[in-house]
């Protein structure tokens, strides 16, 4: 298969070459990907496979429309160019405006720093997890069902244009999964747990803590009580910051949610206010050995329509100055292109996606967030989540009531919402730790799990609605 792969490389440009007269704008991504998946539910196997797949796509665009087809067999994608060209001419209507990228022929990897799982035998993956799925059931006899997932995936793409690009590049991609569900009576509670890397197996064989912090949630929520529902003074951890930075403002930083609507474009025009001096968003895939960043879900160097990766400031002292584009994002608004064109696999169109988003962190140490709330919540982790436009509602994996600055019993059932907007407002500090959390798999367009990184420190955020009993 990697012969197979790198023998269609020069294919694919003379290809281009052949068709790229008839359209504006003509390119084929061709994909290797080798993957293993295992899941246990209940100790029992459903899924232990391993896999090689070869595809691709071709896209193309004439007088602004698209045209897109998928193929995986190679010795049919001279007919794949030409669907892809006919429903471009099919549905092309104005003008093709795609932002500016310089032609780039390079060959990259996205460096492991521990071991090519590819490397590590399914035997071995396989006894990783039966001993979280021991920990999980061996936790408390009150647990009734388990789950323990883990997958990799090796991914090689090649990406050729007709405007002369030709890059050849590769990452590695783990997750794992960890659930367990108690019950007392009629009353069931379940406790979960995400992480994923891009940095090597050995992420993935230390996680006994995580594994049984899953199983100890579920076990505690059973005798917790209830929060009263009401509006507080909130303190939420930096995961619960990576998932409200992500959720409920990046997507709406992602140009193609705000092109074509004149509404959401005002809402988020640039130059306008949404927080404190302090508050700093970022979004960006470049790899960088920096204090808060370097190789996360969402890193890589070229995005899937070839434009380099960048590191994006969205809210800058609390002000909005940057948005995630597309090539046709960016062209259509006058903006630089940000390489946020992002795809699952072959099978589907790249789209505007975040990469690994963060909240800088800040200047207050983390107990003094605490000073001074009289009754407040700490939240902690997240269970779940939605967005709505403006809106949004998370559920906490942990939280505790907080009395006259200082934690007081824990509380079950909190879920957090409120609008974007103004709870990006409300916030009263910013903590100065920091933690990445590289459980994301973001799903939007019918493109589910696609791997992104989310970060930021301790915040403080004054009336929350807090639902509950």
């Amino acid at each position: 298969m990697p012969e197979l792969f790198a023998e269609h490389k020069n294919r694919l440009t003379e290809l281009i070459e052949v068709y790229s007269d008839r359209v504006d704008f003509l390119t084929i991504r061709l994909e290797q990907a080798e993957e293993t998946n295992i899941f246990l539910r209940s100790s029992k196997i459903e899924t232990l496979s391993e896999s090689i797949a070869l595809g691709g796509q071709v896209r193309a665009c004439y007088r602004g429309g698209w045209g897109f087809a998928a193929f995986n067999d190679l010795d049919t994608l001279i007919d794949r160019i030409e669907e892809a060209i006919a429903a471009a001419k099919t549905i092309g209507e104005s003008e093709t405006i795609l932002a500016e990228v310089a032609p780039i022929q390079t060959v990259c990897q996205v460096p492991l720093k521990g071991s090519d799982p590819r490397t590590i035998s399914l035997t071995d993956k396989k006894a990783l997890c039966d001993r979280y799925d021991r920990l999980l059931r061996e936790y408390h006899d009150c647990l009734t069902a388990t789950t323990v997932s883990y997958s990799d995936s090796s991914q090689k793409i090649i990406i050729a244009n007709s405007e002369g690009s030709a890059i050849e590049q590769s990452w590695t991609d783990l997750e794992m999964r960890f659930s367990a569900t108690a019950r007392k009576g009629d009353l069931i509670q379940t406790g979960r747990e995400t992480t994923g890397s891009r940095q090597g197996y050995e992420d993935l064989t230390d996680l006994d803590s995580q594994v049984i912090g899953a199983a100890q949630r579920a076990v505690d929520a059973l005798t917790l009580p209830k929060i009263k529902g009401d509006t507080y003074t909130v303190v939420i951890d930096p995961i619960l910051t990576g998932l409200f930075v992500h959720e409920a403002f990046g997507h709406l930083s992602e140009a193609d949610m705000a092109y074509e609507n004149p509404d959401l474009l005002e809402v988020m025009s640039m130059g306008k206010r949404f927080g404190s001096d302090e508050l700093q968003i970022f979004d960006g895939a470049a790899p960088l050995e920096a204090e808060d960043q370097y190789i996360h879900r969402g890193s890589y160097f070229y995005d899937d329509e070839g434009t380099p990766a960048t590191t994006t400031q969205l809210i800058k002292d609390g002000v909005l100055v940057g948005r995630l584009h597309s090539r046709e994002t960016a062209g259509k608004l006058g903006e630089k292109p940000t390489g946020n064109a992002r795809c699952l696999n072959y099978q589907y169109s790249p789209i505007v996606r975040m990469t690994n988003t963060w909240i800088a962190r800040g200047k207050t140490p983390v107990k003094e967030l605490f000073e001074d709330i009289g009754e407040g919540v700490y939240a902690r982790n997240w269970l779940g989540g939605m967005t709505n436009g403006e809106m949004f509602t998370f559920s906490a994996g942990e939280a505790w009531m907080i009395r006259h600055g200082k934690l007081a019993e824990p509380v079950k059932d909190v879920t957090l919402s409120g609008n974007v907007f103004k709870t990006l407002a409300n916030i009263e500090a910013i903590g100065d730790d920091f933690y990445w959390d590289e459980s994301g798999g973001c799903g939007k367009g019918g493109q589910s799990g696609l791997a992104v990184g989310c970060g930021g420190p301790s915040l403080r955020i004054k009336d929350v609605t807090i639902g509950g009993s």
